[in-house]
């Protein structure tokens, strides 16, 4: 099987080679270049057509959520992760609107990073747990979605909704077992059906149709 291969952007070299050690360490991810600014990572990544693009938001030169948006439209098959200091749910908004498909801390660890990558790169949406609660505590503003039939949340039943909730939040069918006082098998089956419903297969595109829709709310479920 061909190795993951990922180019990494961030503006500081010391960074970029912790990141090169950590990666470089796993058998199915392989480093093809390395850019120090949001010009230089869209010039590297027209020429080498990386996987995954791991993108420090605040680079000299064309960084941003700017930076996401041009690599979305310049290289499009190649999916964006972005590795941030900042954990500001308004930036964590406008990452994800631009197009990014993950947005972790740079506090996170090394296995999680990795686990991250090859999330992203199945094409699903990485987002730490943390990040999905800033955004929930920040209230439920929304990402545009994109053209298509929207699926109708209100199908849902109300138990369907109650695990919906905890589902994008992260947490496992144990711990939403627990908080419901339910067997897993129930919850697994609850999960089941609102996936069929929503015509969805992952938590991922559950997060995904979460913050598209505004869907992420303060108040826990019941």
């Amino acid at each position: 099987m061909e190795p993951i291969r990922v180019l990494v952007a961030d503006d500081h070299p010391i960074v970029r080679a912790g990141l090169r050690t950590v990666l470089g360490s796993q058998a199915d991810l392989e480093v093809v270049g390395e850019a120090a600014d949001g010009a230089e990572v869209v010039q590297l990544a027209r020429e080498l057509r990386p996987d995954i693009v791991l993108l420090d938001l605040n680079m000299p030169r064309g960084g941003g959520p700017a930076a996401v948006r041009c690599l979305r439209r310049e290289v499009p098959g190649s999916r964006v992760l972005v590795l941030s200091m900042q954990d500001d749910p308004g930036i964590v908004r406008e990452a994800l609107r631009a197009g990014a498909s993950g947005y972790l801390a740079k506090q996170a660890v090394d296995a999680e990073l990795v686990l991250a990558i090859r999330a992203v790169r199945r094409g699903e949406i990485y987002l730490h747990s943390s990040l999905t609660h800033a955004l929930v505590d920040e209230g439920p503003g929304r990402i545009d979605a994109g053209p298509g039939e929207t699926p109708d949340f209100a199908a849902l039943s109300k138990r369907e909704q109650e695990v919906f909730q905890w589902l994008v939040r992260g947490y496992s069918n144990q711990e939403i077992a627990e908080r419901l006082s339910r067997s897993v098998k129930t919850v697994e089956t609850h999960r089941a059906h609102l996936l069929e419903k929503l015509g969805m297969r992952s938590r991922a595109e559950l997060i995904q149709f979460a913050l598209h829709h505004g869907l992420l709310t303060p108040e826990a479920p019941r």
